[in-house]
């Protein structure tokens, strides 16, 4: 099949410049539409051309970059990463789509996220290690700008500021990683530095390492990648962006789990002896971060940060997963990740919807929301009960493949997990009450207006993808097999 995955990335960076031609600033916010539109016909395409029954990378583009240094420009996608490709797409419309009423430097805001929707789809394509590491730098700069400008909270600049440094600081063991495996590619070739030097992640996959090397990359790539994720303690940031940053894209962060998919994609299968030796650690950091998310949850008095605890929460579960070590781990896990976008994302675009109507997502400010935004609650509701994996809900198979291959392999750690999912119905339950029931507290929450026909068209896709991928989740589960077993027997 012809490159479709380098036409995608292209087609953001074009649509970002094009947004400053038209000559009003509503045509720009169409065309960013109208470039989401395109990118779902090429990840349709992709999902197409995809053989669900093939292991290994397919559709590979590989074009030499910087050929002195082995740096390749080289893109491809497998079962791990290509239902990353129309998800992200999906959520980044929807945030185009809630921040549709955004004044302030309009042109400036949508081109924006069309970078940041690049960057994150080349994170998800890139098999070059150093072309993956370019894009996960560049996903930094697009939301700085985004949380500095358009921030909701009275200290977004700190925020902003924070969450780059942090990000940042976060890049520098992945790239130590990256370095090192590279000079042991070069080692092993017995061609010397730096015409042995490979970055390309397939041949990564296939060099040898020592025991002692393998330790130190596995331990680089965790800490780098558990930032973003994020886990305990490393997780400050995300309550602040959560309070501090735009209500709409904040759902990126919470939704797009870039650190879980590097964990996966990255750090156990090119350090797959040093991952199993250390089980112990990411079992022990996804119990402690799904119990203490869940535990802060509980203790939140405003939308977002109940929800920005919760991801952190069912991040915990996702590395249970993982440290599993089994097929139905990783499953659930890519499938939980993928879930995100929809579940995660939606329940932060909701809250953007009443931000926008209320002006504040602090429980106190709500009350009685069901009484006069019926359909708002009602969707709310909806993505509530899925994020508590009820039965017919995509989240469902993911929790319960993580939970069983948990139970198997870290008893105690899944007996943890189901004490954190009671926890999670308790603080969203909690959450629906004191926001959406009631008598009417408040007098803006009196006259807000419902869902308007394209937020109600918006949640409803995200609503019905949920309930037909929960229905039928074999269609996903079989995209995702055949690279899950291939990474299973890495580590046999």
């Amino acid at each position: 099949m012809s490159d479709v995955l380098t036409p995608l990335l292209l087609l953001y960076p074009a649509g970002a410049l094009a947004a400053w031609l038209p000559p009003r600033a509503e045509q720009a916010r169409m065309l960013a539409v109208g470039v989401h539109g395109l990118a779902l016909i090429l990840t349709a395409a992709v999902l197409a051309g995809f053989d669900p029954h093939q292991t290994g990378f397919q559709m590979v583009a590989r074009t030499a970059w910087i050929p002195g240094l082995g740096i390749d420009y080289a893109v491809g996608v497998d079962g791990i990463s290509v239902l990353f490709l129309p998800a992200t797409v999906l959520l980044f419309l929807g945030v185009h789509l809630a921040s549709w009423h955004v004044r302030q430097l309009p042109r400036l805001y949508h081109s924006l996220l069309l970078l940041q929707a690049g960057a994150t789809l080349g994170v998800f394509c890139a098999v070059d290690t150093l072309l993956f590491f370019l894009f996960w730098e560049l996903s930094l700069l697009p939301f700085y700008f985004l949380a500095s400008l358009w921030g909701a909270g009275p200290h977004r600049n700190y925020a902003a500021t924070q969450y780059t440094l942090v990000m940042l600081a976060g890049g520098v063991p992945l790239l130590f990683g990256f370095l090192l495996l590279a000079f042991n590619q070069a080692a092993v070739n017995g061609l010397g530095l730096p015409a042995g030097l490979s970055f390309d992640l397939i041949r990564l996959l296939d060099t040898p390492m020592p025991a002692d090397l393998e330790w130190t990359v596995f331990l680089l790539l965790l800490l780098g990648f558990a930032v973003k994720m994020p886990v305990f303690p490393l997780h400050t940031w995300l309550p602040l962006m959560a309070m501090e940053g735009p209500v709409a894209a904040v759902s990126l962060l919470t939704g797009l789990k870039l650190g879980a998919y590097g964990l996966i994609r990255f750090a156990v299968p090119l350090a797959p002896g040093a991952a199993q030796d250390m089980h112990w650690l990411l079992a022990g950091l996804g119990t402690f971060g799904l119990l203490y998310g869940a535990v802060a949850a509980l203790a939140q008095t405003n939308l977002r940060a109940l929800l920005a605890y919760s991801g952190l929460s069912h991040v915990g579960l996702v590395l249970l997963g993982v440290a599993a070590f089994n097929l139905q781990g990783v499953q659930g896990a890519v499938l939980q990740l993928v879930n995100f976008t929809a579940v995660a994302g939606g329940l932060f675009l909701m809250s953007a919807f009443l931000h926008q109507r209320l002006g504040s997502t602090d429980l106190l400010a709500l009350g009685g929301v069901a009484h006069t935004m019926p359909r708002l609650a009602g969707f709310f509701l909806f993505f509530v009960l899925a994020g508590m994996g009820l039965p017919g809900s995509s989240v469902f198979p993911a929790e319960f493949m993580i939970l069983m291959a948990t139970l198997q392999t870290h008893t105690g750690a899944g007996l943890a997990a189901l004490f954190g999912l009671v926890l999670g119905a308790a603080y969203f339950l909690n959450l629906y009450r004191r926001a959406f029931l009631g008598p009417v507290g408040n007098a803006t929450v009196a006259v807000s207006r419902d869902l308007r026909p394209r937020e109600l068209g918006l949640v409803l896709v995200f609503a019905l993808l949920i309930l037909f991928f929960g229905l039928f989740p074999t269609s996903l589960l079989e995209v995702i097999r055949p690279a899950a077993e291939a990474w299973v027997a890495r580590l046999s």
